[in-house]
């Protein structure tokens, strides 16, 4: 009885005791040792109209950090921090990070996307005030958070076998050559490597390494499978927009080739 109760006031005891209000000092010591949660920016189109993209954004299923509209005189909108952890990236690869929902900012631009004809795809093209706000919103982002320019991709960079966005109509070599903004190649690199007698040269592999050292999610197994050809489509409708049958040619292989000399290490 006596070793009850001496259990049945110990606990009380304990139960009693306050926690002392610990000041919590964040100014004395500061830790230098740390980088971001966002290194890379994602690039989407919604593939509806305005109202649908609001809704379909605002909702329980998809979230992404920045909006803008097809209509010129509205803001960019931000739909979320950038702290936080948007759903808009799915399963997705690049760099060797998968899972890119963990660690970019997602960019949604209202478009259509593309209507079918027969067996072609037919993509929309963009406005000029939602180019000049892309423009306004990666010159920020990247320059607050030091986005490599190789990390600011499209969704289909990432996810290639089951995206198409932004598709062809996205203006990267604008991007880079106007304002500075993402990855292009040279091209004295890219005319040094135009040639038939070195790509021929290359095995299989060595073809698909370069693409995996770029940061593409390639196969590296010296088939051109239709998921291998899917990845190839969705580097040449980011770096070559003109064709993009997803074949592996001669200038494909100097345009990855050139990008690997100019930002591998």
């Amino acid at each position: 009885m006596k070793r009850l109760f001496s259990c049945i006031l110990l606990a009380a005891l304990t139960a009693c005791t306050s926690i002392p209000n610990y000041k919590v000092d964040s100014q004395t010591h500061r830790a230098t040792a740390y980088n971001e949660r966002v290194r890379f920016i994602v690039i989407h189109y919604t593939a509806g109209g305005d109202e649908s993209s609001i809704r379909a954004l605002t909702g329980p299923h998809v979230s992404t950090h920045y909006l803008i509209t097809s209509r010129g005189e509205e803001p960019i909108y931000k739909l979320l921090p950038e702290a936080k952890r948007g759903w808009h990236a799915g399963i997705s690869e690049f760099q060797g990070r998968t899972n890119l929902n963990d660690s970019s900012v997602g960019v949604e631009i209202v478009n259509p996307g593309y209507r079918v004809e027969g067996e072609e795809r037919r993509f929309y093209p963009y406005t000029e005030d939602q180019i000049l706000k892309v423009v306004h919103l990666l010159r920020d982002l990247s320059s607050r958070y030091k986005i490599d320019p190789t990390r600011i991709v499209g969704h289909s960079d990432i996810a290639p076998d089951r995206k198409h966005d932004p598709g062809p109509y996205f203006p990267w070599k604008r991007l880079y050559k106007r304002y500075g903004i993402g990855a292009w190649y040279d091209e004295a690199t890219y005319s040094r490597h135009l040639n038939q007698e070195e790509y021929e040269a290359l095995t299989v592999e060595e073809v698909q390494d370069l693409f995996r050292s770029y940061g593409y999610p390639m196969r590296v197994d010296g088939e051109w499978s239709e998921y291998n050809k899917k990845v190839v489509r969705a580097f040449q409708m980011h770096f070559r927009p003109a064709i993009y049958d997803g074949e592996m040619d001669l200038e494909t292989y100097a345009i990855i080739r050139a990008l690997n000399d100019k930002y591998v290490k």
